[in-house]
């Protein structure tokens, strides 16, 4: 018997079929298009990205060479914020909108001057950003009226591709609770919200709220057609990628921290309190009812080493760009990971600091490694003021496939990093998700338990933990004089 995961990211879309002690029986990937315009929109085709999710679910059951009726339920995962919205004619009543998208920004800091991001902060426990469902509403009032007025469901990503398996709207809790829109301490969308930020006629628009192990609908005869499911499969709330990530790496209690490597740079962890909301870390509800996911996020990751890879060295593998690294030495080139997005205020482009005749694309490379891990530990050391410091980190995304790019993690964070023996974490959430629901396992811990074990750990070494430290510093710096100047 099985498992299906659906996991939409940024970029990829994913389907994975998993057995009951979490081997992987196979799976497939599509690219997603994101297509971007005036540097600042990133939309996606809401119909051509079902019909990329239902290739992906038909194509992974063919390579399984199962019968989908041993399909037992399906989860699904997916990238927050954005915003994908349903028309009342029965298709899309816009483009989605892609978490990476910025066209709300001046909304935003509208919102900050006049007073109703820290009023909103008080209900929501978020700073409101641009990318979230909050802003982009608001956008499309005043710049889309008639897409705006059309809006039936407001879903997020995973939410969405649910919806089109088994025409059921509903409002999974992890990825909600990160839209600004609702109250979570009492676990509900707030009308006062919907209020300051502009957008109550958008408060019927919300789907009925859900957890992500409770059962959502069935998969309709339509869908079957079209994915190869059997109709009537059932389909759980599934959850937040963020949140099947750290499921998926049997982060559920509040020991550990949970570092995402991907697109964004993710930096988490499970805990009974929430911080404040006026701050850069984010309040999130966990997939254990209860809890809080403390998380501090920029697109600023592992996705910069594509742009290097796609534009430098086409083609490069991971061990070769290793190899370049190490053959590089320590050297005083900064690299600012902001081609996606920033974690700076008034730094908005990536940047080089220090290149010179002497350096070779050996440095560059390094630098770009560095940039990233730099990025992931200023948001991590934000995270500590909060907690103590764990014991370890579990990592996940692109850069684990790099040995040399996880030591360098170990390094400059000073703590242990461990490497979960799983690539889609965030299928692999989601199925646990399934799993759970169709009540294969009791609850998360028990899924993880039988479906998670450790592929690698890196231990920091001594005499590279003060070298990373001086050089983190003087990046530190810089960016604040960068700040000053505005790029």
């Amino acid at each position: 018997m099985y498992l299906l995961g659906v996991d939409i990211g940024g970029t990829m879309t994913k389907a994975v079929i998993f057995d009951y002690k979490g081997k992987e029986i196979s799976s497939h990937s599509l690219n997603t298009p994101v297509n971007v315009s005036k540097n600042v929109y990133n939309d996606r085709d809401m119909t051509l990205m079902w019909d990329i999710t239902a290739k992906c679910i038909r194509e992974t059951i063919q390579k399984a060479n199962i019968d989908p009726y041993d399909i037992k339920s399906i989860g699904c995962s997916g990238h927050g914020k954005g915003l994908y919205p349903w028309g009342k004619d029965g298709k899309p009543a816009y483009k989605a909108i892609a978490s990476t998208d910025r066209r709300a920004l001046n909304i935003v800091r509208e919102w900050e001057e006049n007073g109703v991001s820290e009023k909103a902060s008080e209900i929501s426990l978020q700073t409101v950003i641009e990318c979230q469902p909050a802003a982009l509403l608001a956008w499309l009032k005043k710049y889309e009226r008639d897409a705006y007025d059309n809006i039936q469901w407001v879903f997020e990503a995973k939410d969405y591709i649910r919806f089109m398996l088994t025409s059921e709207p509903m409002a999974e809790v992890t990825d909600y609770s990160g839209t600004s829109l609702m109250d979570l301490r009492k676990v509900e969308f707030s009308k006062e919200l919907f209020t300051l930020f502009g957008i109550e006629e958008m408060y019927d628009c919300m789907p009925k709220l859900c957890y992500s192990y409770e059962l959502c609908g069935y998969v309709t005869k339509e869908a079957a057609s079209l994915t190869g499911l059997a109709e009537g499969t059932p389909v759980c709330g599934g959850m937040f990628d963020i949140d099947a990530c750290a499921v998926g790496m049997n982060v559920i209690d509040p020991e550990m921290i949970a570092v995402i490597t991907g697109t964004w740079s993710i930096n988490e962890y499970v805990s009974k309190e929430h911080v404040p909301g006026n701050v850069s870390t984010k309040n999130s509800l966990f997939a254990v009812p209860g809890y809080y996911l403390i998380e501090e996020s920029s697109p600023t990751s592992a996705g910069n080493l594509d742009w290097y890879i796609n534009n430098f060295q086409t083609n490069m593998l991971y061990k070769e760009c290793d190899k370049l690294v190490e053959e590089a030495a320590f050297n005083d080139i900064l690299f600012y990971p902001f081609l996606y997005g920033t974690n700076a205020r008034n730094v908005n482009n990536a940047s080089f600091v220090g290149l010179n005749l002497g350096h070779s694309k050996e440095d560059v490379l390094r630098a770009v490694y560095e940039g990233v891990v730099y990025s992931h530990r200023m948001h991590v050391d934000n995270l500590l003021r909060y907690r103590e410091k764990p014991k370890t980190i579990r990592i996940s995304g692109g850069s684990t496939n790099s040995d040399v790019w996880m030591q360098m993690f170990a390094d400059c964070l000073g703590i242990p990093c461990e490497v979960v023996d799983a690539k889609e974490l965030g299928a692999l959430g989601a199925c646990m998700a399934a799993g759970v629901q169709v009540g294969v396992y009791k609850d998360y811990q028990d899924a993880a338990d039988k479906m998670v074990s450790i592929k690698r750990s890196f231990e920091p070494r001594s005499e590279y933990i003060a070298v990373y430290d001086e050089k983190y510093a003087r990046y530190v710096k810089v960016l604040n004089a960068l700040g000053k100047v505005g790029v």
